[in-house]
């Protein structure tokens, strides 16, 4: 009942949303099963290694980059499987080069309150994060690649 009427709410939106939360949906698919490889067989795939995108934009960038930051938000929640911060930074980053768009994923690390280590993805585009900014500043950048186009 309840998938019946997410569906319903889906169909409400119009067809530009329904065929960008379907890509969101894909590609966060994606990312999640890049996950299951090591992380040195995919970081080659993120951009270039230690390099940051300047934060300099187009302003007919700011309609796509906050249409995929919000896509991304909301189909995460509904993936049957975990899309946590760096399946969304990855999705993110290859919807955003599929638009010729320059980004930035950051990989940082700190402590939480029981002492022990715990990582962090976040991905930026301009001077825009479209996702994992909400805590970022807890942690420190121990990574970062940047995707020119």
């Amino acid at each position: 009942m309840r998938t019946l009427r997410r569906l319903r709410l889906l169909l409400t939106f119009d067809r530009t949303t329904v065929i960008l939360f379907a890509e969101a949906f894909l590609m966060l698919g994606w990312a999640r099963i890049l996950m299951f490889l090591k992380f040195a067989k995919i970081a080659h795939q993120l951009g270039q290694k230690s390099q940051e995108t300047p934060e300099e934009f187009r302003n007919d960038d700011i309609r796509p980059i906050k249409n995929i930051s919000s896509a991304i938000h909301i189909v995460s929640k509904y993936t049957p499987w975990d899309s946590k911060c760096l399946v969304k930074a990855i999705a993110g980053m290859k919807m955003l080069e599929r638009r010729h768009i320059n980004s930035t994923l950051y990989l940082g690390t700190a402590k939480d309150e029981n002492g022990s280590m715990i990582a962090h993805a976040w991905l930026r585009s301009g001077p825009f994060y479209i996702s994992g900014a909400d805590v970022m500043n807890r942690f420190v950048v121990v990574e970062k690649f940047a995707k020119e186009v």
